[in-house]
């Protein structure tokens, strides 16, 4: 009885210290916040990563209130396999893919279901010290063509 007890006291140590370090490999995981590219304008975008099915990740666009509680607008799951997922509360993609290039580089990409086009595509990198994502946004219009290219820059909230 006392090994048996030992065991599932030693098990559910083990879980409780392995899951915040699967956590932790993800150096993208927090919340972030669209840097103004006016200072007296400022962001209330906001991007929350959390960590997802073991080494997924589900990213929710948020809205800052002035209160300081975020509102979600949008968002998906990733398992960073290049599959899409069904996006919620987007408006103008419905799936999203996520693959890795590299441990700090990911190319998303927002399709419409209905016509399998591209809706958006987006190289996002994060910075060597983990602070800041920069974001290129590769628009793409009604031909399929891409029409259009801008860039963002999100800080990680502390």
């Amino acid at each position: 009885m006392q090994t048996r007890t030992l065991t599932i006291l030693s098990a559910l140590v083990l879980a409780v210290v392995a899951l915040p370090a699967a956590q932790a490999s993800n150096p993208r995981l927090g919340t972030w916040r669209l840097k103004a590219t006016d200072p007296a304008q400022p962001s209330n975008n906001v991007m929350t990563y959390e960590a997802f099915n073991g080494t997924g990740m589900k990213v929710t666009i948020n809205a800052l209130q002035a209160d300081g509680s975020l509102t979600p607008q949008w968002g998906y799951t990733t398992m960073f396999d290049n599959k899409e997922t069904q996006m919620t509360g987007s408006q103008s993609a419905q799936n999203a893919s996520v693959r890795m290039i590299s441990d700090r580089t990911a190319e998303i990409t927002y399709r419409n279901r209905a016509d399998g086009r591209i809706a958006r595509q987006l190289t996002n990198v994060l910075s060597p010290d983990g602070n800041t994502i920069g974001i290129i946004y590769m628009n793409y219009g009604a031909d399929g063509k891409p029409d259009s290219v801008t860039f963002a820059t999100y800080e990680r909230m502390k």
